[in-house]
């Protein structure tokens, strides 16, 4: 049996090539697929439970997604709506099926799959040893649960299965991870596991897969001993290298990806062009674990900032950019201490030199010398309003600060006036652990809703 899954694009919110999509309907997809987004932008959006991406632009890329799946007759599932996959960003995505579906006067069955995992029960679950950390993963203890704002699972296949099962024509999900929501209809049907991994991951982020990447829509085929890649847009190639590559993609080892319950082994895969346009795999694995593991995420309050630029162009002073730095963050973190009678430990204040190592910081490896820094002041606090004094405190030594006493005061650059700019609350990851579950489904929740 081969099962064809279509993907628009690598997340909603980053607009589809309406011809390729009008062309993958044409071909008869057995599901729609598409992401919603990923920590790539940081933890603000999973602190506070909110999308990155315009809710216009969601809307309209997302009532085209549900004309398709109508035409299609094909189930459509979003995984980590909302950017973040926590219930708010849910329920928003759901308003916006509710008021699409008022709008195209649709009748849905609709099953949401919930992520979000209670503070206190996951305290219990670290007390238990059912939380274990993955490498690098910061030092938490179970008071530490209680500080975080949200707390999701990734859900995999099994999840996604599930949802299917209750022959949902809209999977509106939680946090899942990129792949499972591509992965988990072949499973279901009897596919090649280790074809469907892979080929989620191929398939994950659309056409990125391609050559070319923005055009947005890819099919992806599966059957029982591999896949096929197929973009869809014109003047886009798939190619043996095109789709190997992407192993790397927000992945560190090229030959194995860790999944729920498991991990994709690819070392022994096949990478074959059918023709210009096509990819065959086939030797792929998939390892099933001897236990079943779903990974956390959490995102907590880490202060409150305020953030100042000033831009610097004289030779002298771009040279000695670092020098200068360091002896601002000296001088004014002594002033704040003495005169708020603040512990150092209280705040934080930090210049980025953009345009100077701002990226790797002292893991660069380029040493050509910019002719203009901008430089970036960072202020962390624990209060907004207290931020926002110690960023007026920071103002004048990125205005006027000279490199030695004996220099004449300079005059820099502010692109902006007032130079102070509030960013608020910021969040911080907390988490990167791995909770074990007995039975796939106890970390998460089914709905099931008729709309329209």
């Amino acid at each position: 049996m081969t099962t064809r899954v279509l993907i628009p694009s690598g997340a909603l919110g980053l607009n589809y090539d309406q011809v390729a999509l009008d062309r993958g309907i044409a071909m008869k997809p057995d599901i729609i697929a598409i992401d919603g987004g990923s920590t790539d932008s940081g933890p603000a959006y999973l602190g506070r439970g909110v999308s990155k991406y315009s809710r216009a632009s969601t809307k309209i890329e997302w009532c085209g997604l549900m004309e398709a799946r109508a035409k299609a007759g094909v189930p459509l599932v979003i995984g980590t709506s909302g950017t973040c996959g926590a219930d708010d960003t849910v329920d928003w995505m759901l308003d916006i099926t509710r008021e699409i579906a008022a709008d195209l006067r649709q009748s849905l069955k609709i099953a949401v799959l919930r992520c979000s995992q209670d503070t206190a029960v996951m305290s219990t679950a670290f007390s238990d040893g059912h939380i274990t950390p993955l490498p690098a993963a910061p030092n938490v203890t179970a008071s530490d649960f209680a500080t975080c704002t949200n707390i999701v699972a990734l859900a995999g296949a099994e999840q996604i299965v599930a949802a299917l099962e209750t022959g949902a024509d809209i999977i509106i999900a939680g946090r899942t991870t990129d792949t499972a929501i591509i992965a988990a209809l072949p499973i279901m049907r009897g596919n090649d596991a280790g074809a469907a991994w892979h080929g989620a991951k191929i398939g994950e982020c659309g056409a990125l897969c391609a050559s070319n990447p923005q055009s947005g829509v890819v099919m992806v085929e599966f059957d029982n001993e591999g896949f096929t890649v197929i973009p869809l847009a014109d003047g886009a190639h798939a190619t043996p290298h095109t789709v190997s590559a992407h192993m790397l993609y927000e992945n560190s080892d090229p030959f194995i990806l860790y999944e729920p319950g498991g991990h994709l082994d690819v070392t022994d895969a096949i990478y074959a062009a059918l023709d210009d346009t096509r990819v065959r795999v086939t030797g792929s694995t998939w390892v099933p674990s001897d236990s079943y593991t779903v990974k956390l995420e959490g995102a907590r309050p880490a202060g409150f900032q305020c953030v100042l630029m000033c831009l610097l162009r004289d030779a002298h002073y771009v040279k000695n950019a670092q020098i200068w730095a360091n002896d601002i963050i000296r001088k004014c973190r002594s002033k704040v201490i003495k005169r708020l009678r603040l512990a150092p430990e209280e705040f934080d204040i930090e210049l980025r030199l953009m345009g100077q190592n701002a990226s790797f910081g002292t893991l660069e490896t380029h040493s050509a010398q910019s002719h203009e820094i901008g430089v970036l002041g960072i202020v962390t606090a624990k209060s907004n309003a207290l931020a926002m004094e110690i960023g007026q405190f920071l103002n004048p030594y990125l205005l006027h600060h000279p490199l030695t006493q004996a220099e004449e005061q300079p005059t820099f650059a502010f692109p902006f006036s007032p130079a102070e700019i509030s960013r608020g609350q910021t969040y911080e990851f907390c988490l990167n652990h791995v909770l074990t579950l007995d039975d796939p489904m106890s970390a998460f929740r089914l709905e099931q809703i008729q709309i329209g």
